[in-house]
């Protein structure tokens, strides 16, 4: 790999490199086609673009949202398969999949690979990792991360072109059978709040909706948005959410809602069921984007749950592993903890790191989060200082109670403050409530078989729990004695990578696409930061750079741990003429587990754009 791509200014465009397309295999078997089974040879002569995603990851979510446009754009020549590849072990449930298929609308087939067969065949290295196969069966291309819509759109229309001249592209329909819908009066709710008047209110999400219900939970008062997924202010018939979350109570007596593909925050009055916009442009937020300002003109990233604490509503930034505040009085927003880094590191609010945080909810002294990727309880004080109280990092995970510092969850998504000071968690990939009591440091488990739960509001003496794959709220009486649970704990299936103790070689691989050159108007426009778990894994090479390569020193005396690799890439169209080039971020977090085994390899290459020689 060159140090440095070449740019179209500097060297001709390379031919590209192409490589034999490995058959696509996986256990679970075909989904969103009618029950047809697929092989690559029944796609030959369709541009094939394979999406390896899993249903906990964000990053992913945001690849299916830029897909939309080029899948609907080219639907006669390309054809999209996600390839599921699961991190968590309730993702490869079979189940699980199909729900999740359905609630974040994929709408083009999707492959079940739960034994992460096609993932290893492709040598794929992180969530979400894009493939490119030409209509003759040969990969051209491969971009792991967000941001490479456009670039993969411009290589979609030059291999039309080339392969319409050459008599190898066959148009027509694809192969994606939409499921039937389902009759249910709500379906995969995400979030809930207790009313002032004795109703809730719950984010409908997989039907872009809010939905008011009695008391019981059950009947429906009134559906708040078209239902039609958009970005819209008006009335409750003419209001357009997209898949929102997080509800919260303001002081004026409004809600305010998470709306999550929407990347805002809206405002939802319940006298008039009107909806206004509070916060956010409709943009995703890119790394150099303002991280404050007037709330209507920031950018903001997949806004999971939303609490009202010290005044201000704090915003759980599922997109960029971060917490946000909205200051209501003076209409702004900013960051208020959190680097962007995707991992657990406790301390000042500006130097710690989250992982998807998914839930909040506030106490007088406390902002509790239910921090999805790392698998934790964690909580914000007075001071912004953040801490956890369960979770020790990204690939561990499991249902374990006892105490909290070998206590287990597996991605929980809902945090609910109960009355005694202690706090209740939707434990979701568990389908269990746990509990973490903060006076004796206990984790223990109130209810199993739920389905799925995202979240919990008190009713009452009852709690009612959002379950969400059973499309329902659900009403508990809180227990007054835990259930006892059989103790499981579980670590990332992926295989880890075997290095040679000592040197390591870290080469990100990026190529600036066909037309465009690394933008180095404001100097650098790469980014590198990299850590490890444990940390002494790394004896020197770690923190950050503007290479897009460093030279790693494995300390022998750590026999296995994980690489952490953040990398970042600004290319801009590369035009003389044109005053104001487009520009693009493209960006991606690694975890790589690795064994350190004699005879192991000495370079590790990780692919942001390009293939990887």
């Amino acid at each position: 790999m060159n140090d440095s791509a070449p740019t179209a200014a500097s060297a001709p465009t390379p031919r590209r490199a192409r490589v034999r397309a490995p058959e696509l295999i996986g256990k679970g078997g075909w989904l969103n086609t009618g029950e047809q089974q697929y092989t690559l040879a029944d796609l030959r002569g369709r541009i094939v673009i394979l999406d390896f995603w899993t249903f906990c990851c964000i990053n992913c979510l945001h690849v299916l949202d830029e897909l939309r446009e080029l899948e609907e754009k080219h639907r006669d020549t390309v054809v999209i398969i996600g390839v599921h590849s699961p991190k968590f072990v309730h993702e490869a449930e079979h189940q699980a999949v199909v729900d999740a298929v359905e609630r974040y609308g994929v709408e083009h087939p999707v492959l079940d690979d739960p034994e992460l067969a096609t993932w290893k065949q492709y040598a794929v290295r992180a969530w979400p990792t894009l493939v490119v196969i030409d209509p003759e069966g040969y990969v051209v291309a491969q971009h792991a991360g967000e941001g490479h819509a456009h670039a993969i759109a411009r290589l979609v229309e030059e291999l039309e072109a080339e392969h319409a001249a050459k008599g190898t592209l066959r148009r027509g329909d694809g192969p994606y059978v939409a499921p039937e819908p389902e009759p249910t009066a709500l379906r995969f709710p995400g979030k809930a709040l207790a009313l002032p008047s004795g109703n809730l209110l719950v984010s409908d999400t997989t039907r872009h909706q809010l939905v008011e219900l009695e008391g019981d939970g059950e009947s429906v008062v009134r559906r708040i948005g078209s239902g039609v997924r958009g970005f819209v202010d008006g009335s409750a018939e003419e209001a357009g959410f997209s898949e929102p979350q997080g509800l919260a109570l303001l002081d004026d007596g409004s809600v305010v809602v998470a709306d999550t593909v929407n990347h805002a925050l809206r405002r939802l009055d319940l006298v008039t069921g009107e909806v206004s916009t509070l916060a956010g442009t409709g943009r995703q937020w890119w790394q150099g984007s303002p991280t404050s300002g007037l709330a209507r003109e920031v950018d903001l990233s997949s806004p999971w749950d939303v609490a009202l604490f010290g005044g201000k509503v704090w915003i759980a930034m599922a997109g960029v592993h971060q917490l946000w505040a909205y200051d209501p009085e003076g209409a702004t927003v900013g960051v208020a903890a959190g680097t962007t880094n995707e991992g657990l590191v406790d301390g000042p609010g500006a130097e710690a790191w989250f992982a998807q945080p998914s839930g909040l909810a506030a106490t007088a002294d406390r902002l509790w989060l239910a921090d999805s990727e790392t698998s934790a309880l964690r909580w914000v004080d007075l001071d912004g200082t953040v801490h956890t109280a369960v979770g020790t990092g990204l690939f561990d995970f499991g249902h374990r109670d006892g105490a909290a510092e070998q206590a287990l969850f597996q991605h929980p998504l809902g945090v609910t403050a109960l009355p005694d000071g202690s706090v209740a968690v939707s434990d979701t990939y568990n389908h269990a409530l746990r509990r973490y009591d903060p006076a004796t440091g206990e984790v223990t488990t109130l209810a199993t078989d739920l389905r799925e739960p995202s979240d919990a509001v008190l009713v009452g003496d009852d709690i009612v729990v959002v379950e969400s794959a059973r499309h329902r709220l659900t009403r508990l009486r809180l227990p007054e004695e835990a259930v006892r649970v059989e103790s499981v704990a579980h670590r990332t299936q992926r295989a880890a990578t075997e290095v040679a103790p000592g040197g390591l070689r870290l080469d990100v691989v990026f190529q600036a696409p066909t037309g465009q050159k690394l933008d180095t108007r404001y100097g650098p426009s790469t980014r590198l930061l990299v850590s490890s778990t444990p940390p002494e894994l790394l004896l020197t090479g770690e923190g950050a750079g503007t290479d897009l390569f460093r030279a790693l020193e494995l300390n022998p005396a750590v026999t296995e741990g994980v690489l952490h690799v953040s990398a970042m890439a600004a290319s801009c169209d590369d035009d003389p003429a044109n005053e104001y080039p487009a520009c693009h971020v493209h960006q991606q977090d690694w975890g790589v587990p690795v064994r350190l085994t004699e005879g192991g390899t000495d370079r590790l290459p990780l692919v942001l754009a390009g293939m990887a020689d």
